[in-house]
């Protein structure tokens, strides 16, 4: 018997618990009593915006070409004035030659935009890639800093680590937006980005510290033997080896991250997490969009996930 007739009664028992599962969260919300409006939801993806179309100045209509949908309106001035709008054809208002002034209506034009769901993810993505590398710059230092033998570069590294790692980061945020931000004139963005980096460089440092002190000292020793100096040393050979040991716990920190940059919103950063409780204040579909945006942050930290799998594939390749 080989190994996959071996597993296949664990992918069925698998299966059923997955099953059993399923079911008992839908018998779950079948006993709620709740009315679901999942129809609301797709429209704060993409929606079609209609941008109301007016006369630039005062003058006639000289053409009204139709083509499919859309109107084409040529306006001349009474002067030199010349200007071709595009219109929804069912939304036309004016004919030829009729006389038009500046500001009256002559239809709207009509566009798929992106709504406020799709437009949060963009910022939490973009948030959390520039807090993640700014945070990784910061956390390698810092673990430098921390296997230093100097003793004032050592005490300020632990001193940064234990402060940020000892308080909330809601109120890191706080301190970064409202006191930091004040004083030297910082916008809500980057008072955020930066509470986020210095938040992850802490954690990042400690892996760094931790990864870098698990290769064996002789790798040091052999290298400075050969007449390497010390930082080529640790750029050549202990830090890409520490690299491939550190990077699973890298990645559950930046998955952590993600998460954590959520609570930039309550800055005014119109994350997810923000966009999704402005959705709900209007359509009351509270349900509905908090498992849409859970889903949402789901689908980006997966995908993170499966870059790491790559990537720690192809470092035991190299092996």
């Amino acid at each position: 018997m080989n190994a996959t007739e071996n597993t296949w009664p664990w992918k069925i028992l698998l299966a059923v618990i997955l099953l059993g599962m399923a079911a008992a969260i839908w018998g779950a919300v079948a006993k709620i009593d709740y009315e679901w409006r999942w129809h609301r939801v797709p429209q704060y993806f993409f929606y079609e915006a209609e941008d109301l179309q007016k006369a630039p100045f005062d003058g006639r209509v000289i053409a009204v070409e139709v083509k499919g949908d859309v109107a084409a309106v040529s306006l001349k001035g009474y002067g030199d004035e010349k200007a071709v709008l595009e219109v929804a054809g069912d939304s036309l208002k004016v004919e030829a030659k009729d006389e038009v002034y500046s500001g009256d209506a002559l239809g709207v034009a009509r566009s798929w935009k992106m709504g406020p769901l799709v437009l949060g993810m963009w910022t939490t993505i973009w948030i959390s890639f520039v807090s993640g590398v700014l945070g990784l710059i910061i956390g390698l230092l810092t673990g430098l800093a921390r296997i230093s033998k100097n003793f004032t570069i050592n005490g300020l590294a632990a001193v940064y680590i234990e402060f940020i790692r000892g308080t909330p980061l809601l109120v890191q945020i706080f301190i970064a937006y409202f006191f930091i931000g004040t004083v030297f004139n910082l916008s809500r963005n980057v008072a955020g980005v930066g509470a986020l980096a210095l938040f992850a460089g802490a954690y990042v440092a400690e892996i760094v510290r931790a990864g870098i002190q698990s290769i064996s000292k002789g790798q040091m020793e052999a290298a400075r033997s050969l007449g390497m100096t010390l930082p080529q040393a640790m750029i050549d050979i202990i830090l890409p080896q520490a690299l491939k040991r550190i990077l699973p716990p890298l990645s559950g920190q930046f998955i952590s991250l993600i998460k954590d940059s959520s609570l930039v919103s309550v800055i005014a950063i119109t994350d997810l997490t923000k966009a999704g409780r402005e959705i709900i204040t209007s359509t009351f579909a509270t349900f509905e969009v908090w498992l849409v945006v859970a889903a949402m942050y789901l689908i980006i930290t997966s995908v993170l996930s499966q870059l790491v799998f790559y990537m720690e594939r192809r470092f035991a390749v190299s092996d």
